[in-house]
């Protein structure tokens, strides 16, 4: 998604929020309040540290660190204010289990560290950091202040606002409870299988370069540089699709809870949308420059739901 674009799509988000709180709500109720005070102080405080750990240690990876983290605190502290109602439960226990197994594979990446502020670095960032936009320096602490530790942190916890406003609902267990089950339940089993899959293709592909072939004397397919097996065959960011999936199954949890099928809960799932739209168009302009095969493969295959399979 180009620039230009995709500050639409969060400026439009941004704005459709308010609006539906006035005109569709829910409005928060004293005990909802008093939760969403709790949520913002631990909010303030993860963006206040990733910032300042960023810049003292030179590793802007705080976030990431945190990134699956966060969603099982603000679920389980919503459930718990609520007094541990069922369908709160639910979504908590859910987000567990997304949250342990990212934390589980970014922590096999080498990302966490007894110093705490050190870690593996997302690529990204240092691809970020050396572009001309973002220097002198200062355009990068205004970038780590403003994106990495400000807008990240509270677009996480944006994506958990379907849990608050179920707080107050009397509405029981129902079909939609199921279907957002499934849809929430599946998205992190399908995100599992395609980060095994990659981090297997990853693996194998590094353990033949380590052994002093080039990548283009290795076998299929690790010769191309980019996994073009199982999933991601079909898709090009099947993990994407599970990560964004699972944040709307969040949302549809709240259409369970009685509160109607817009309501100002859904930004967290629409600004997620946006930001992996940028994140995959990114991702993919590095891929471009280091493997030739590439372009072909971002036109055969499509970017998030399967189609036909890469040849």
């Amino acid at each position: 998604m180009k620039t230009p674009l995709l500050a639409t799509v969060i400026g439009l988000s941004v704005i459709a929020c308010p609006i539906l709180y006035f005109l569709v709500g829910p409005v928060l109720q004293p005990a909802q309040i008093e939760t969403l005070k709790i949520l913002l102080t631990v909010v303030a405080c993860s963006a206040l540290y990733c910032f300042i750990v960023g810049e003292l240690s030179g590793n802007y990876s705080q976030m990431d660190k945190l990134w699956s983290i966060l969603p099982e605190v603000y679920t389980w502290i919503i459930a718990v204010q609520s007094g541990f109602q069922i369908r709160l439960i639910i979504i908590a226990a859910i987000a567990t289990f997304w949250g342990g197994r990212l934390t589980y594979n970014f922590a096999k990446k080498g990302a966490y560290s007894i110093r705490f502020w050190a870690g593996e670095e997302d690529y990204r960032w240092k691809y970020l950091r050396e572009r001309k936009e973002f220097q002198p320096h200062w355009k990068w602490f205004i970038f780590n202040f403003f994106f990495i530790s400000i807008y990240q942190n509270v677009l996480i916890f944006l994506t958990t606002l379907p849990a608050l406003v179920s707080m107050n609902s009397d509405a029981p267990l129902n079909w939609i409870d199921i279907l957002a089950t499934v849809i929430m339940t599946g998205a992190v089993v399908w995100e599992t299988v395609a980060d095994k899959q990659q981090w297997a293709f990853q693996s194998k592909k590094y353990e033949l370069l380590n052994e002093g072939k080039k990548l283009e004397e290795l076998p299929e397919p690790y010769n191309k540089g980019f996994n073009t097996t199982g999933l991601w065959k079909r898709s090009r960011h099947p993990n994407y699709l599970g990560e964004q999936m699972t944040w709307i199954g969040c949302y549809i949890f709240s259409i369970a809870a009685g509160i109607g099928i817009f309501n100002w809960s859904i930004i967290g799932a629409l600004l997620l949308v946006a930001l992996f739209l940028g994140s995959s168009t990114m991702a993919e302009m590095i891929s471009k420059t280091k493997y030739p095969e590439y372009q072909n493969y971002v036109k055969s295959v499509p970017r998030y739901f399967p189609g036909k399979p890469y040849n």
